[in-house]
Protein backbone atom coordinates (compact mmCIF):
# COMPACT_ATOMS: atom_id res chain seq x y z
CA UNK A 1 0.00 0.00 0.00
CA UNK A 2 1.66 3.32 -1.05
CA UNK A 3 2.03 5.98 1.69
CA UNK A 4 0.69 9.45 1.11
CA UNK A 5 2.84 12.20 0.60
CA UNK A 6 3.60 14.29 3.24
CA UNK A 7 4.09 17.81 2.17
CA UNK A 8 7.02 19.69 4.39
CA UNK A 9 5.76 23.31 4.25
CA UNK A 10 8.18 25.95 6.22
CA UNK A 11 6.56 28.95 7.79
CA UNK A 12 8.66 32.01 7.45
CA UNK A 13 7.51 35.30 9.59
CA UNK A 14 8.70 38.89 8.73
CA UNK A 15 8.09 40.46 11.76
CA UNK A 16 10.60 39.55 14.94
CA UNK A 17 8.18 40.51 17.47
CA UNK A 18 7.67 37.72 19.78
CA UNK A 19 3.19 38.60 19.72
CA UNK A 20 3.26 39.84 16.36
CA UNK A 21 -0.01 39.12 14.30
CA UNK A 22 1.81 37.84 11.97
CA UNK A 23 3.42 35.39 13.78
CA UNK A 24 -0.04 34.67 15.11
CA UNK A 25 -1.29 33.57 11.80
CA UNK A 26 1.69 31.00 11.64
CA UNK A 27 1.06 29.62 15.07
CA UNK A 28 -2.96 29.38 14.48
CA UNK A 29 -1.71 27.67 10.68
CA UNK A 30 0.64 25.16 12.49
CA UNK A 31 -2.32 24.40 14.54
CA UNK A 32 -4.78 24.10 12.16
CA UNK A 33 -2.52 21.67 10.37
CA UNK A 34 -1.86 19.84 13.04
CA UNK A 35 -5.49 19.00 14.05
CA UNK A 36 -6.93 19.08 10.75
CA UNK A 37 -5.00 18.71 7.68
CA UNK A 38 -3.79 15.33 6.90
CA UNK A 39 -0.32 14.43 5.06
CA UNK A 40 1.00 18.59 5.61
CA UNK A 41 3.32 19.43 8.47
CA UNK A 42 4.69 23.09 9.07
CA UNK A 43 7.54 24.22 10.69
CA UNK A 44 8.51 27.56 11.55
CA UNK A 45 11.82 28.76 10.52
CA UNK A 46 13.14 31.57 12.77
CA UNK A 47 15.00 34.51 11.08
CA UNK A 48 16.07 36.73 13.40
CA UNK A 49 19.67 35.50 13.79
CA UNK A 50 20.43 35.41 10.47
CA UNK A 51 23.33 38.40 9.58
CA UNK A 52 22.69 41.17 6.84
CA UNK A 53 23.52 39.67 3.59
CA UNK A 54 27.10 40.37 2.70
CA UNK A 55 29.29 38.23 -0.27
CA UNK A 56 32.02 38.96 2.42
CA UNK A 57 30.44 36.20 4.30
CA UNK A 58 30.79 33.66 1.65
CA UNK A 59 33.70 31.76 1.86
CA UNK A 60 34.51 29.10 -0.96
CA UNK A 61 30.99 28.42 -1.62
CA UNK A 62 29.93 28.29 2.11
CA UNK A 63 27.84 30.62 4.30
CA UNK A 64 27.97 31.27 7.87
CA UNK A 65 26.65 28.53 10.43
CA UNK A 66 23.10 30.72 10.53
CA UNK A 67 23.04 30.76 6.88
CA UNK A 68 23.86 27.11 5.92
CA UNK A 69 21.54 26.25 8.88
CA UNK A 70 18.85 28.17 6.96
CA UNK A 71 19.25 27.33 3.22
CA UNK A 72 19.16 23.81 4.52
CA UNK A 73 16.15 24.33 6.21
CA UNK A 74 14.56 26.43 2.92
CA UNK A 75 16.06 23.29 0.58
CA UNK A 76 14.50 20.86 2.72
CA UNK A 77 11.01 22.01 2.00
CA UNK A 78 8.25 21.43 -0.40
CA UNK A 79 6.66 24.54 -0.05
CA UNK A 80 6.61 27.85 1.84
CA UNK A 81 3.95 29.82 4.04
CA UNK A 82 5.11 33.72 4.11
CA UNK A 83 3.65 35.63 7.25
CA UNK A 84 4.81 39.33 6.87
CA UNK A 85 3.40 42.61 7.74
CA UNK A 86 3.44 45.77 5.90
CA UNK A 87 6.69 48.15 6.08
CA UNK A 88 6.86 51.51 3.88
CA UNK A 89 4.41 49.49 1.10
CA UNK A 90 6.90 46.55 1.08
CA UNK A 91 8.33 43.55 2.84
CA UNK A 92 10.10 43.70 6.24
CA UNK A 93 14.02 44.04 5.89
CA UNK A 94 14.50 40.53 8.32
CA UNK A 95 12.24 38.85 5.35
CA UNK A 96 14.03 40.49 2.37
CA UNK A 97 17.55 39.87 3.57
CA UNK A 98 16.64 35.94 4.49
CA UNK A 99 14.67 35.53 1.02
CA UNK A 100 18.15 36.87 -0.49
CA UNK A 101 20.42 34.87 1.42
CA UNK A 102 18.28 31.63 0.34
CA UNK A 103 18.74 32.73 -3.05
CA UNK A 104 22.38 32.82 -3.45
CA UNK A 105 23.97 30.46 -5.66
CA UNK A 106 22.50 27.62 -5.75
CA UNK A 107 19.09 29.39 -5.60
CA UNK A 108 17.24 26.89 -2.79
CA UNK A 109 13.97 28.40 -3.34
CA UNK A 110 13.25 27.07 -7.10
CA UNK A 111 10.96 25.59 -8.80
CA UNK A 112 8.54 25.77 -5.06
CA UNK A 113 5.11 26.48 -4.10
CA UNK A 114 4.38 29.39 -1.63
CA UNK A 115 1.41 31.17 0.18
CA UNK A 116 1.36 35.00 1.97
CA UNK A 117 -0.87 35.42 4.87
CA UNK A 118 -0.88 39.31 6.48
CA UNK A 119 -2.09 41.26 9.36
CA UNK A 120 -1.73 44.74 9.47
CA UNK A 121 -3.49 47.71 9.51
CA UNK A 122 -4.87 50.11 6.32
CA UNK A 123 -4.70 47.26 3.35
CA UNK A 124 -4.16 44.04 6.04
CA UNK A 125 -0.46 43.93 4.73
CA UNK A 126 -1.63 43.75 0.92
CA UNK A 127 1.17 45.76 -0.26
CA UNK A 128 3.92 43.03 1.20
CA UNK A 129 1.97 40.26 -0.37
CA UNK A 130 2.39 41.80 -3.98
CA UNK A 131 6.13 42.84 -3.63
CA UNK A 132 6.90 39.29 -2.44
CA UNK A 133 5.02 38.16 -5.94
CA UNK A 134 7.46 40.37 -7.44
CA UNK A 135 10.42 38.89 -5.71
CA UNK A 136 8.93 35.47 -6.37
CA UNK A 137 9.58 35.65 -9.99
CA UNK A 138 13.03 36.60 -10.03
CA UNK A 139 13.74 33.70 -7.65
CA UNK A 140 11.38 30.99 -9.40
CA UNK A 141 8.59 30.60 -6.59
CA UNK A 142 5.55 30.05 -7.93
CA UNK A 143 2.49 31.38 -5.12
CA UNK A 144 -1.12 30.65 -4.84
CA UNK A 145 -3.26 33.65 -6.74
CA UNK A 146 -6.37 32.19 -4.45
CA UNK A 147 -7.70 32.46 -1.75
CA UNK A 148 -5.73 35.39 -0.83
CA UNK A 149 -5.84 35.84 3.42
CA UNK A 150 -5.11 40.13 4.18
CA UNK A 151 -6.18 40.57 8.39
CA UNK A 152 -7.21 43.60 9.11
CA UNK A 153 -5.94 43.10 12.69
CA UNK A 154 -6.80 46.85 13.98
CA UNK A 155 -10.73 46.51 13.30
CA UNK A 156 -13.67 45.42 14.93
CA UNK A 157 -14.21 42.71 16.12
CA UNK A 158 -10.65 41.69 17.56
CA UNK A 159 -8.75 39.01 15.57
CA UNK A 160 -5.85 38.65 18.29
CA UNK A 161 -5.63 38.76 21.72
CA UNK A 162 -3.08 40.35 23.44
CA UNK A 163 -0.44 37.76 23.14
CA UNK A 164 -0.92 38.26 19.58
CA UNK A 165 -3.14 34.90 19.14
CA UNK A 166 -5.72 34.62 16.31
CA UNK A 167 -8.75 34.15 18.33
CA UNK A 168 -11.11 34.89 15.77
CA UNK A 169 -12.97 32.19 13.75
CA UNK A 170 -13.96 33.40 10.46
CA UNK A 171 -10.03 34.11 9.83
CA UNK A 172 -9.37 30.68 10.81
CA UNK A 173 -11.57 29.47 8.80
CA UNK A 174 -9.94 31.42 5.30
CA UNK A 175 -6.42 30.76 6.80
CA UNK A 176 -7.55 26.85 6.54
CA UNK A 177 -8.56 27.88 3.03
CA UNK A 178 -4.96 28.96 2.34
CA UNK A 179 -3.22 26.05 3.79
CA UNK A 180 -5.66 23.67 1.51
CA UNK A 181 -4.78 25.56 -1.68
CA UNK A 182 -1.28 25.36 -1.02
CA UNK A 183 -1.31 21.55 0.07
CA UNK A 184 -2.93 21.13 -3.43
CA UNK A 185 -0.72 23.24 -5.15
CA UNK A 186 2.50 21.53 -4.13
CA UNK A 187 1.51 18.41 -4.57
CA UNK A 188 0.34 19.28 -8.02
CA UNK A 189 3.32 20.99 -8.63
CA UNK A 190 5.61 17.85 -6.91
CA UNK A 191 4.04 15.24 -9.59
CA UNK A 192 5.36 17.49 -12.69
CA UNK A 193 9.06 17.16 -11.79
Amino acid sequence: MATEAVIKVVALCGSLREASYNRGLLNAAMEICKDSIKGMEIEYVDISSLPFTNEDLEVNGTYPDDVEFFRKKIEEADCFLFASPEYNYSVTAPLKNAIDWASRPPNVWADKSAAIVSAGGNFGGGRAHYHLRQIGIYIDLHFINKPELFVFAFESPPKFDSNGVLIHEETKHKLKAVLLALQAFALRLKRQV
